[in-house]
């Protein structure tokens, strides 16, 4: 009786060490970390190198090679991994056992504030303290005009665009808050694309992304004495990445004046001077 009972004792004592040897290994296979590795592309195939690779809930991440290539070390608690890039789009992966996890990126467009190049930079509209007024490339297609004089014609405040005479050639004057001097010039700054010119009137429409004008000191200060008259800032179109698009636009029209008045000719006119002269 007593070697059967010590005999059962045995079993049980072996049962036991099974039972916690395999708990061991399951609890050290549990908590093992977890190497996953992966490749992390945009939207077009094309690798993104410097892309961050964050284990979630941890402060365990790794960047991408210049091959968008990434390993990282993940441990046992965490599930997830958050794959992401300046203007793209994050991306959660799960991470249920180690192997490879390609992530795919994908351009992340937002409704952004306007913004407003100023000097060497740009600022938001909101954050900017100076009188600015613009007009977008939206408003300048909504009218047909030959000239980006013309499309700033009554849409800015404080701005004055003036025609010399009445004829459809005619020299158009930009006038921002009035003309501060006599006998100096009056006529603003013009920047188009960055680069001072002396006009704008050779600029098509369709080609303006936007035009700003500058109208304070404080906004006009980065230019020095030549933004003394305000400051119009012209932005062209430029290419943008994604599908090719193609558009046209066109129209036509007839200007003429509408009543002539009868006037010498250049020699009735340096006669009558001449005999005006011997009276």
């Amino acid at each position: 009786m007593q070697k059967r009972i010590g005999v059962a004792k045995f079993k049980r004592l072996l049962t036991a060490i099974a039972a916690l040897l395999i708990s061991t290994s399951m609890y050290a296979q549990e908590s093992a970390p977890k190497q996953v590795t992966g490749v992390v592309r945009d939207d077009a195939g094309v690798p993104v190198a410097g892309a961050s690779v964050v284990v979630n809930g941890t402060s365990v991440g790794v960047l991408t090679d210049v091959n968008g290539r990434y390993s990282i070390s993940v441990p046992a608690t965490a599930a997830a991994i958050t794959v992401s890039f300046m203007g793209m789009r994050s991306v959660t992966v799960s991470v249920i056992e180690s192997g490879a996890q390609d992530v795919t990126l994908t351009e992340e467009t937002k409704s952004l504030d306007e913004v407003v190049v100023i000097g060497y930079g740009t600022v938001k509209k909101r954050d900017l303290t100076g009188a600015v007024s613009s007009v977008s490339a939206k408003e300048i297609a909504a009218v047909p005009v030959s000239s980006a004089a013309e499309a700033i014609t009554g849409k800015l405040a404080g701005v004055q665009v003036v025609t010399t005479e009445g004829s459809p050639d005619a020299e158009i004057t930009i006038r921002v808050r009035g003309g501060g001097s006599i006998t100096g010039d009056n006529a603003p700054l013009y920047i188009v694309d960055g680069f001072p010119v002396s006009s704008i009137t050779d600029i098509a429409p369709n080609d303006i992304q936007s035009i700003d004008v500058l109208k304070d000191a404080s906004s006009t200060a980065i230019y020095g004495a030549r933004g003394a008259n305000g400051v119009i800032i012209v932005t062209t179109k430029s290419g943008q990445a994604g599908k090719i698009q193609v558009s046209y636009n066109a129209y036509y029209g007839v200007k003429t004046l509408a009543k002539k008045l009868d006037v010498l000719t250049p020699y009735d006119y340096a006669l009558f001077q001449y005999e005006r002269s011997l009276l």
